[in-house]
């Protein structure tokens, strides 16, 4: 298989086979990313993504999903798209949907008739990380698009019948900015049909602009019971039919739950953490953190 460089799936494509579509990222600008940082953006060649279906075939051939890697293999144009979600077809032919991860950047020069296409050719569940719907959040963060962008290409999707999933990221507001960002995203995301949200907390790790910035004092984090406060106010303001994840090895106390259904549930749940644990012993967890792989 020709894997180069760092290779990452989302915890929910474990089960999935993993080609690599893509290496590095298209745009490397995020501020609190480091994940990509010294890999410049590279699509496989089509030889090599071949060789790699063959040996897949070999070994799994009645795989169903498979999930693409690289930062955004989404960023590739349509017709390349089309071309390698077809070879797979012909390779694994019991293959339902290939996934993979995606920028709002590179919905925004694809047509909802070429989305749709891309959909009936098993192109179906984008992991967007969005982390925010809050302008002021976004341009923190330096996503490079604002809320109405998200607004605007995720209904493209919508239309197409596309899957997709957002990851939402509590403390990117920082000090004092998490109310502000949870509603903010809620009432955006709620206008969407993410078919979960996945939720991480800020860990700022060296090499990263917002790690430096911090250090120059121009970025304050907010404390580790503000993020749950935020979290709360994120889920008490979503108003759709959606599954949340905030079980990554990023959030001090895991939790889960299906919205609206176990939303008071999963509120009371995290109160009881604000109420039982101390400040200092989440800031602990998290200077603990090396990485955010598990």
């Amino acid at each position: 298989m020709h894997f180069m460089g760092r290779t990452w799936r989302p915890p929910y494509e474990a089960s999935s086979v993993i080609i690599q579509a893509t290496s590095g990222c298209t745009y490397r600008k995020c501020r609190f990313c480091s994940l990509y940082q010294n890999e410049c953006f590279r699509m496989s060649p089509m030889e090599e993504f071949e060789e790699d279906l063959k040996e897949i075939k070999r070994y799994q051939p009645y795989a169903r999903r498979m999930f693409w890697t690289g930062a955004n293999p989404f960023a590739m144009s349509y017709e390349n798209l089309k071309l390698r979600a077809l070879t797979v077809r012909d390779y694994l032919i019991k293959c339902r949907t290939m996934a993979m991860f995606a920028s709002i950047r590179d919905i925004q020069d694809k047509e909802v008739w070429q989305l749709k296409k891309l959909r009936a050719m098993g192109i179906n569940g984008l992991s967007i990380g969005t982390e925010s719907g809050d302008d002021d959040t976004l341009a923190l963060a330096n996503k490079g698009y604002t809320a109405a962008d998200i607004l605007e290409q995720c209904r493209k999707l919508d239309e197409a019948g596309i899957e997709y999933y957002f990851v939402y990221m509590t403390g990117l507001a920082g000090k004092d900015g998490g109310y502000r960002n949870a509603v903010n995203s809620a009432r955006l995301f709620s206008q969407l049909n993410p078919y979960f949200i996945s939720v991480d907390s800020l860990t700022l790790f060296p090499g990263t602009e917002l790690w430096q910035m911090e250090k120059e004092g121009r970025f304050v984090p907010a404390g580790e019971k503000e993020r749950l406060q935020e979290l709360q106010v994120f889920i008490r303001n979503l108003q759709i039919r959606t599954h949340l994840f905030a079980n990554s090895s990023s959030n001090f106390y895991p939790v889960t739950a299906y919205l609206p259904k176990e939303r008071d549930a999963v509120v009371s749940e995290l109160q009881y953490v604000l109420d039982t644990v101390s400040e200092e012993e989440m800031a602990e967890y998290r200077k603990g953190l090396k990485s955010l792989e598990r």
